[in-house]
């Protein structure tokens, strides 16, 4: 495409994009594995390569849309993949422990943010209700990583922590948008907010069921056609479709893919609706086709979290800077490790579970961003909420690790 053509009269140059895209993918798995030598988790060497690539120091690579919408991508098909690997029966067993996790490790931090915030740096009340929400956020993505990458995702633990990490992606969705609407008319919205939940759990009844279906119709397809070639972009596209879906509810469109996956799973079955069973050739290929996306466009996502970070913003000569970042942090840590300890288990899958919920990652700088556009945070307080981000998702993947192997 010559230039002037009409990529770049839309003001996107997809050659620098091109160039970007490269960058991304080749910084990201160098570092991963540089970290890895190390005994470091590679997820921390992609993150670590955003940061360098991005606004903090070199900022030669700009978060664009573009990259956004691969980052998403990304962490969609990580979710689906996880979602397929899911034990069913394991997670409905410690479905219990997963609310009672999500639970505390969004209520303990949320108030302990907006506590400190309110009453002790004097904050005004809807910029600490924004830190508390930031401190709510778990990244979903960045805990299912470190977890797979150590081989533990199918750990009893680790069933735990998914369940409930979803829970609390779900739980940061809602607390967002009734802040959302806090901001603009400084009163609660409960019949909204309840709304919302009570779409968001009809959704995820429904979804898997529907999910399922579409499967089943993408394998007749395949048997009266003889050409196993289309079922690959099909599930793709049924996972976008279902994350779709999931944002038209409200709910994080990695809810739709997650379902989408449960759905797809070997463990998955509806009781009297044998026409819904899926044949091993189906997921074999959809594993075969669909998963190695996983490894290439997933990591773009924990790149692009590092993209996202910007050190610069920081004054980090500021005393009420350091204060109050450093309390934030050790609630920010607290809160999310006393939610392992409401669990039955040993100390170290009590520990294991605080640990994975610790992250916040992009969710978190979602809430930054937010609170800023609103006018709800001012500077200082963005600052400290990336601080306490980029702080929490680096050493939690470390303690994991640590934990784990302990």
């Amino acid at each position: 495409m010559a230039a002037g053509g009409p990529v770049a009269e839309a003001g996107v140059d997809i050659h620098i994009l091109f160039l970007h895209i490269a960058i991304i993918l080749i910084a990201g798995k160098t570092f991963g594995t540089i970290f890895k030598r190390f005994g470091i988790p590679p997820v921390l060497g992609e993150v670590f390569a955003g940061v360098i690539l991005g606004q903090s120091f070199l900022g030669i690579i700009p978060l664009s849309e573009a990259i956004k919408v691969l980052a998403e991508l990304g962490v969609i098909l990580l979710l689906f993949q996880v979602g397929m690997e899911a034990d069913i029966h394991t997670l409905v067993r410690v479905g219990i422990w997963s609310v009672l996790v999500a639970t505390v490790g969004a209520v303990l931090p949320f108030a302990g943010g907006f506590i400190i915030s309110y009453y002790f740096f004097d904050m005004p009340m809807i910029s600490s209700l924004f830190i508390g929400g930031a401190l709510t956020a778990t990244s979903i993505g960045i805990t299912v990583r470190v977890l797979t990458d150590l081989g533990k995702h199918k750990d009893r633990f680790a069933q735990i922590v998914l369940g409930a990490a979803v829970l609390d992606d779900i739980l940061g969705v809602v607390i967002l948008a009734a802040l959302y609407e806090f901001s603009k008319t400084k009163e609660v919205n409960v019949e909204a907010t309840v709304n919302l939940i009570v779409y968001i759990a009809i959704f995820f009844v429904i979804a898997p069921f529907v999910a399922r279906l579409m499967a089943k119709l993408i394998s007749i397809a395949v048997d009266k056609l003889h050409d196993v070639d289309i079922i690959p972009p099909s599930i793709l596209a049924l996972v976008l479709f279902v994350g779709h879906g999931a944002y038209k509810v409200g709910s994080p469109e990695i809810l739709g893919a997650f379902t989408a996956g449960l759905a797809l799973s070997r463990s998955f079955a509806f009781p009297f609706v044998k026409f819904l069973t899926l044949s091993e050739k189906v997921i074999h290929k959809v594993e075969e086709g669909v998963l190695p996306l996983v490894w290439v466009i997933a990591p773009i996502f924990f790149v692009s979290v590092g993209l996202a970070l910007n050190l610069k913003a920081i004054d980090f000569s500021s005393a009420e800077f350091w204060v109050l970042s450093t309390t934030l942090i050790v609630v920010a840590i607290l809160g999310k490790l006393l939610s392992g300890f409401v669990i039955k288990g040993t100390l170290r899958e009590r520990f294991s579970v605080g640990i994975s919920m610790m992250p916040r990652g992009e969710v978190g700088l979602i809430f930054a961003e937010f609170g800023r556009s609103f006018k709800a945070i001012d500077d200082v307080g963005y600052a400290v909420v990336v601080f306490v981000v980029a702080v929490t998702t680096l050493i939690a993947p470390i303690l994991l690790k640590l934990s784990v192997r302990a």
